[in-house]
């Protein structure tokens, strides 16, 4: 007589704890695939990763004959242009690591059908987002990396040495990059095609650049704009990243006369929920007027 044992499967398609695991093993893998395809276009190493790098270069090189930022009336004291652009640069590569690079990238994958095609695979949708946020996160983090580097040994600017100024660092860009990446999901949906992606999304987000304290010196822009401005994540990642890297007493010429650390974490909070939503409620693998 033939006995015949059942074994107990290892793993159980229909429970969820199995789901979950799937869904994050295909996000892991998504990741790397992203981060290899993102290093393989010239167009977007130049406008999203290299752009601050150079734009730092350029602004630390052609002013450094101005003198020291904040320097007292007798030309002593004060910070470098490299060293008062470097936070703004910081905040604009945030930016274009999420709402830029990802804002296009979508649009030009549902225009091309790409979309299409991963959602007749099985590739959930949170694995999709995984691995383009995982690559949004790992691509910033490089670029923040080259941009310190740069700053430092280039510029000869002095970095923090206080743990608590690189706890600030943590929370701002964790809050900011998170908050770049759905926004940048989120505006994909605005583009008709992949043609017009880049004239629909790098315009909004190089003006911001200009009213967010980037480029210009936020207290100098007139009251309205700085109004403006701060109805943006942007004003507010910039904002933080300058607490970060300048000394207190520029706190004194931010909007209230302080750095409003409490403000920043707040005004992107709003706008990750606000994101998040947006893309919940948008997000679809292919455009229903197409």
């Amino acid at each position: 007589m033939t006995t015949t044992t059942l074994r107990t499967p290892r793993t159980n398609p229909g429970n969820p704890s199995f789901g979950l695991a799937r869904t994050i093993r295909l996000g892991a893998n998504r990741i790397g695939y992203e981060t290899k395809v993102y290093f393989r276009q010239t167009d977007t190493l130049f406008f999203t990763f290299l752009f601050p790098v150079i734009m730092l270069s350029i602004f630390s090189v052609a002013f450094q004959g101005m003198g020291n930022v904040g320097a007292n009336p007798d030309g002593t004291g004060g910070i470098s242009q490299a060293a008062f652009y470097l936070p703004g640069m910081i905040a604009a590569g945030i930016l274009l690591s999420g709402v830029q690079n990802l804002g296009v990238d979508i649009a030009m994958e549902r225009s091309d059908g790409t979309l299409k095609r991963l959602g007749g695979t099985p590739l959930p949708v949170l694995s999709y987002f995984f691995g383009k946020m995982g690559q949004v996160f790992v691509t910033s983090l490089l670029q923040i990396g080259l941009l310190l580097l740069v700053a430092r040994f280039a510029f000869d600017v002095a970095l923090p040495t206080d743990p608590a100024k690189w706890m600030t660092f943590a929370w701002v860009y964790l809050l900011g990059i998170a908050t770049s990446a759905v926004l940048g999901i989120a505006i994909s949906r605005l583009p008709r095609t992949g043609r017009s992606a880049t004239a629909v999304i790098i315009p909004p987000v190089l003006i911001l650049q200009f009213i967010s304290g980037v480029y210009l010196q936020f207290s100098l822009l007139p009251d309205w704009l700085q109004t403006v401005a701060s109805l943006f994540p942007l004003k507010w990642m910039a904002q933080g990243m300058r607490s970060v890297f300048l000394p207190e007493s520029f706190a004194t010429v931010e909007s209230g006369g302080a750095w409003n650390l409490g403000g920043v974490a707040i005004a992107l909070l709003v706008w990750l929920v606000a994101g998040l939503i947006v893309c919940r409620v948008t997000f679809r693998w292919i455009r229903k007027d197409s």
